[in-house]
């Protein structure tokens, strides 16, 4: 009767046992160890430091060191928070300044992520429901994101990997994660565990967060990234070898970085967790509108080019209608008998059938003028009529 007895308190110890050494390890993995074993439940809020990879990890770590440097903790004093908790600071994932990373070089191995979860068809098919993709479109989803890097404090909605399914908790990322955004600039893979990431369920102060909290946490300086309502097709992210602006397009991993056109209106190196200043939306170009035809200016031109008149319209036929008005030519040389230099020409007097008679004094006044008569007149002989031939006389005036 005894031995039963014992038995069965012995298999109720190491029961007991086995639960607490389960609990502790979930304890201790939530503190931001690398342990993968622990869980997370759904009403908590997890705070993971950017090397962690946290409780139920899809995968190994995909960071690339060189792309995605360490976060730096802040040294400001901490916010006061308002009463009640202070919900955390949301900005539109287009936020110049919310993410940053290294000119060139990706913050996460995309091709790799791709392979690890193309792998293992369980994990893969979980990865689809927690990102709401379907399972052949995996690696096109993920191939379109972003490597960059938190630049605060950010609470997402997390999903991890257990028993052949997806997880959910909340979490609260470092500054210094590594992450891959969508075209609407919202975290979608945390790359040091591979988990997929959505929207966090809640934006309360998370005051009763578990974990370890890291130098520089503060609760009132979160922040909340909310998608934009148009896809974006550049990110403008702080360059954190040089302390500089650079936009890095959308779905590429840094080999098409560049230095924006237009600098955000703050120093890249402005706290974001505080009031920015509003960016100036981009003005829509405007169409350009035809411009109209003006009457063409008529140029100095070279004597013969002038053009030629037009005769006047006989009666009766009709005129062709225009709208360009007639434009006379102002560099033409009007029609005129008085030359270019200015003198008055002299024309020869015109021929006539009379003779030439005789000289005049041009001081002399003239005689008087001879009446009219209808007698016949007497043929007078001139002086250079001598030699005519005797007969014919010619009558005075004839």
């Amino acid at each position: 009767m005894h031995a039963p007895t014992r038995m069965c308190r012995a298999v109720l110890a190491v029961l007991s046992a086995g639960i607490l050494v389960t609990a502790g390890c979930a304890r201790e993995s939530g503190s931001g160890g690398q342990g993968t074993e622990g869980t997370a439940e759904a009403d908590e809020v997890l705070l993971q430091p950017a090397a962690a990879q946290g409780p139920d990890p899809f995968t190994r770590s995909t960071v690339d060191p060189a792309g995605a440097p360490p976060a730096v903790p802040r040294t400001a004093p901490p916010r006061k928070a308002a009463p009640g908790g202070r919900a955390p600071h949301t900005l539109p994932g287009s936020t110049p300044g919310l993410y940053g990373g290294t000119r060139s070089v990706a913050s996460c191995d995309v091709g790799q992520q791709v392979r690890l979860l193309a792998g293992d068809p369980a994990r893969e098919e979980a990865f689809a429901q927690a990102a709401g993709v379907p399972r052949a479109g995996v690696a096109d989803f993920l191939r379109g994101l972003t490597p960059v890097v938190l630049r605060a404090d950010t609470r997402v909605g997390n999903h991890g990997f257990r028993a052949g399914s997806a997880t959910t908790f909340e979490s609260v990322l470092q500054a210094g994660t590594a992450v891959m955004v969508d075209g609407h600039g919202l975290p979608r893979v945390r790359c040091a565990c591979g988990n997929p990431l959505s929207r966090p369920a809640g934006a309360g102060d998370p005051e009763g967060a578990s974990g370890e909290k890291w130098a520089g946490y503060d609760p009132a300086r979160l922040v909340v990234v909310a998608p934009t309502v148009k896809a974006v097709t550049d990110l403008v992210v702080v360059d954190a070898d040089h302390n500089s602006w650079m936009e890095r397009p959308v779905g590429d991993e840094g080999a098409r970085d560049h230095t924006p056109e237009a600098p955000p209106p703050y120093a890249p190196g402005t706290d974001i967790t505080g009031p920015l200043p509003e960016v100036p939306p981009a003005k829509p170009k405007e169409p350009e509108r035809p411009k109209k035809s003006a009457a063409p200016t008529p140029s100095p031109s070279a004597p013969g080019d002038c053009p030629t008149p037009i005769d006047p319209t006989p009666p009766g036929e009709a005129v062709a209608a225009t709208d360009e008005p007639a434009v006379a030519p102002t560099d033409c040389p009007a029609p005129t008998a008085v030359p270019s230099d200015g003198q008055t020409e002299e024309y020869p007097p015109l021929p006539t059938d009379e003779p030439p008679g005789p000289p005049t004094d041009p001081d002399e006044p003239p005689g008087p003028v001879p009446p009219m008569t209808d007698e016949p007149q007497t043929a007078i002989e001139l002086p250079w009529q001598e030699d005519a031939p005797a007969g014919i006389a010619e009558p005075v005036g004839g």
